[in-house]
């Protein structure tokens, strides 16, 4: 994931994701209307993970299965609410699908190894990085969420055409919906300290910092 987040940020500094304002929607690719995208492609970091909990046997620790349905909340706000609440463009198909591809990976990596392989002590509910991380994983949740609602208020019913935001953080950064995504996974990082969780925050950093980068360009 740390490679692939090198190697996006190196493509995608060069030229777009062809999603959103950057998609042609002349060209041949097939395309699915974006709620329905949304939906279908954050489903699998949602599933995933709570299929995993149903079938590991045994008992996983508060801690484990607090950070991991911290993991989930993003997902089903995205999935769930995000995608019903979207006026956004057609999306391409292929882009759908590598974005399925990505979470199924993403949530089966994280959830494995908060059932698996991760080990809290007793003491961990009083450390400072879980409640430091859980303070910036919320806040960069809430930002998020405000500036998709921000983003959301420029359109009229039917429109897909594209304009300057303000209110908000959007007064301090051309993206903010972006900011608060990539505060929300360090959060989930610190909170977690762990590899795992790193990287996918890394890789965040890698694919949406540079669409940040170009939309306020």
């Amino acid at each position: 994931m740390i490679l692939g987040g090198v190697m996006h940020f190196i493509c995608l500094m060069k030229s777009h994701a062809a999603y959103g304002r950057y998609v042609d929607t002349s060209g041949s690719s097939m395309m699915v209307p974006a709620r329905l995208a949304w939906f279908l492609q954050e489903l699998p970091a949602l599933l995933v993970p709570l299929i995993l909990m149903l079938t590991t046997d045994g008992n996983n620790g508060t801690g484990r299965h607090l950070m991991l349905w911290t993991f989930c909340l993003h997902h089903f706000q995205r999935s769930c609410i995000y995608s019903l609440l979207t006026n956004g463009r057609p999306y391409p198909l292929n882009i759908m699908l590598l974005g399925m591809v990505f979470c199924s990976i993403n949530g089966f990596l994280q959830a494995h190894y908060l059932l698996h392989c991760a080990t809290y002590h007793n003491t961990w509910f009083s450390e400072a990085c879980l409640l430091a991380g859980l303070i910036i994983f919320f806040i960069g949740m809430g930002i998020n969420i405000h500036s998709d609602h921000i983003l959301r208020s420029l359109r009229k019913p039917g429109e897909i055409s594209y304009k300057i935001p303000r209110g908000g953080l959007f007064e301090y950064v051309s993206g903010a919906n972006f900011f608060g995504e990539i505060v929300e996974w360090l959060g989930y990082a610190v909170a977690t300290w762990s590899l795992p969780t790193f990287a996918f925050a890394f890789f965040t950093i890698c694919f949406i910092g540079p669409r940040a980068y170009h939309h306020h360009r």
